[in-house]
């Protein structure tokens, strides 16, 4: 690498992470440049914020975690589905980081292969050799997992319509959106006032940032144990989370909460969910002969249940007399 630095004389130091893809370039390409879908796809993606957008050049606010921390920034990138190439660059870089910068690039290789080449330019305030150490860590674990999230999704472009599942239930609320956002936020007591949830362990750091360990309850008594990102924002009513250990069932979960106002007065509670399914488990967790559709079913109710019945115990927390 060669000796170049920074206008404040810090070093910029690289890394380049790389791999072979099984599926046409476009394929591979329309993958990363969705960047919205990025908290589904890959794992240590937990939100993104599309900013703005005119069709080339694009602002995010982005959350992920980074050596087992969440941190969150503004990245500018520039999109050329031409060339299948995306330059980005942090404008406000997550402390340690001072500069970051880099490339996607995805080639042809032949048919229904691609390669899929990253680049991370960056330097950190003072060049301190503890600080570069912990971001090429982190950049090293993130870009390999984002890689390989890639490749394996795309391996199964085909497929993916059947495997990834949206949905979303709403309950309206005779109160004011405040207690029923309230209920939502405060997580940490859910234990005490929601049936399906035995236990659940959460820290909030930096504030508006929560970490979360729940076990809850299904229909037929069984308990699953899930960990999650939730990212809160009170002035919109809106909570967005991320799901870092799903049941067997799931490659992936994300969700969101919304509180807003309804009409005379009222408040409409929505809980949305995003989940890929990993087909190799439906047999196991269904049993034989069970297939996606079945799957998808089973997700669907469950989930679905679940969600209901937190918006329900939420919607009767707001409406009583007297709100905890």
């Amino acid at each position: 690498m060669t000796d170049e630095r920074t206008a404040h004389g810090e070093r910029i130091h690289r890394t380049v992470h790389e791999t072979e893809v099984a599926a046409p370039a476009g394929v591979v390409y329309g993958l990363i440049a969705d960047a919205t879908q990025w908290p589904l796809y890959f794992p240590p993606n937990v939100h993104v914020d599309r900013l703005e957008f005119d069709g080339t050049h694009e602002r995010l606010r982005m959350w992920a975690t980074a050596n087992g921390r969440v941190k969150t920034w503004t990245s500018h990138r520039v999109l050329d589905a031409v060339a299948r190439r995306i330059e980005f660059h942090q404008e406000i870089p997550a402390a340690p980081l001072s500069t970051m910068t880099g490339t996607w690039i995805v080639e042809p290789l032949g048919t229904g292969t691609s390669r899929l080449t990253l680049l991370h330019d960056f330097s950190v305030t003072d060049d301190r050799a503890d600080h570069v150490a912990w971001v090429e860590r982190a950049t090293d674990t993130n870009s390999r997992a984002e890689l390989a999230g890639i490749a394996a999704l795309a391996r199964q472009w085909a497929r993916l319509d059947s495997l990834v599942l949206s949905f979303e239930d709403s309950v309206t609320v005779d109160a004011p959106p405040e207690p029923v956002y309230a209920f939502l936020e405060q997580a940490g007591r859910w234990p005490d006032r929601l049936p399906h949830v035995s236990r659940l362990d959460l820290t909030e750091e930096p504030a508006g940032v929560q970490i979360m360990s729940m076990e809850t309850l299904t229909a037929d008594g069984s308990s699953h144990t899930t960990e999650s990102v939730r990212v809160c924002f009170p002035c919109a009513g809106r909570i967005v989370y991320k799901q870092t250990l799903t049941p067997a069932l799931m490659s992936a979960h994300t969700g969101v909460w919304t509180v807003e106002p309804g009409p005379a007065g009222t408040t409409v509670a929505t809980s949305r969910h995003s989940v890929v399914l990993r087909e190799e488990a439906v047999e196991r967790v269904l049993g034989a002969g069970a297939d996606l559709a079945r799957a998808r079913r089973y997700v669907r109710e469950a989930l679905g249940r679940n969600s209901t019945a937190t918006l329900t115990h939420a919607k009767r927390y707001a409406e009583s007399p007297v709100v905890l």
